[in-house]
């Protein structure tokens, strides 16, 4: 079996352009401006690219993107007055917390700093129970970016038994509870689930996995389910070059549907950011 390749940049491109038209008769209809502020706290490679790529995002949408560049040793509270000008500033449609930040910082007390009605990632506790219900409109943008892969594929979700390796507070959690909301039977597994060396077993049923932990080559091609949808998350370097946390060749050898790493989740992750801000912008200047 040939797997067929659930590509992000596809269907990124065509949200974009659905975006632009919405965002520029928005912007046109109430005389204002979007624009999203990025908090940087320190330095870090990774987060220098994801900022890059929301800037050029932004930019492309004809939103204002402004970067707060904090060093390293910014104290606490500094960092929440920041966001507390941010919040009470009306011209800023969202505010968008970098990760990592340093081990000094509370990341946690940031980010419920951040006012739900301008939380860009979807991330203030109010916008993760919103999932909770079912009833949301922004969430966090690699979670969205999931199950906006999933819908263009045009898989019929309901009833399917899949597994979530991975339960950040940012993917695994609110994605588990987004397959939950499309009647997904739903597993997830994690640390724990693999040191008591349960993993292989889970992941073998699973007609639909979706793997976010950040370790090369921990799913094993021989694991996938025959006609399984494979969703890998996962991004690491190994050598010269870029890999997912499954391997990918042998799993594509049984998989129905599996996404390229690079070009999988990935492209998809900065156009949900930006339809997160497209929908703040909206609720914040709706009639």
């Amino acid at each position: 079996m040939a797997a067929i390749l659930l590509e992000g940049k596809p269907v990124a491109e065509k949200i974009r352009e659905a975006l632009l038209a919405e965002i520029s008769a928005l912007m046109a209809g109430s005389g204002k401006k979007a624009k999203l502020v990025a908090i940087e706290i320190g330095e870090n490679a990774a987060s220098a690219v994801y900022v890059k790529n929301q800037k050029k995002a932004a930019e492309t949408l004809g939103i204002e993107y402004e970067l707060k560049a904090l060093p390293a040793d910014v104290p606490q509270g500094k960092a929440e007055d920041i966001i507390k000008e941010l919040n009470a500033d009306d011209s800023v449609t969202a505010i968008i917390l970098q990760f990592p930040v340093p081990k000094s910082i509370n990341a946690n007390k940031l980010i419920n700093k951040i006012s739900p009605e301008k939380d860009a990632e979807g991330v203030h506790p109010r916008n993760m129970g919103n999932i909770l219900s079912g009833n949301y409109r922004i969430g966090p943008c690699t979670a969205m970016a999931v199950m906006e892969l999933l819908r263009s594929s045009g898989v019929d979700l309901y009833g399917k038994e899949a597994v979530v390796v991975g339960h950040s507070d940012i993917v695994g959690k609110p994605l588990a509870l987004m397959l939950l909301n499309k009647f997904v039977t739903t597993c997830v597994c994690h640390i724990a689930t693999g040191e008591r060396g349960n993993l292989s077993e889970h992941v073998k049923r699973a007609e639909l996995l979706i793997v976010a932990v950040g370790k090369a080559g921990l799913i094993k091609g021989e694991w996938i389910r025959e006609g399984a949808i494979v969703i890998d998350v996962g991004i690491n370097r190994v050598g010269e070059k870029l890999v997912g946390d499954v391997e990918f060749d042998k799993a594509a050898k049984a998989a129905s549907m599996i996404t390229p790493v690079p070009g999988g989740v990935g492209p998809l992750t900065t156009t949900m950011l930006m339809r997160n801000v497209v929908e703040l912008f909206k609720n914040q200047h709706s009639e």
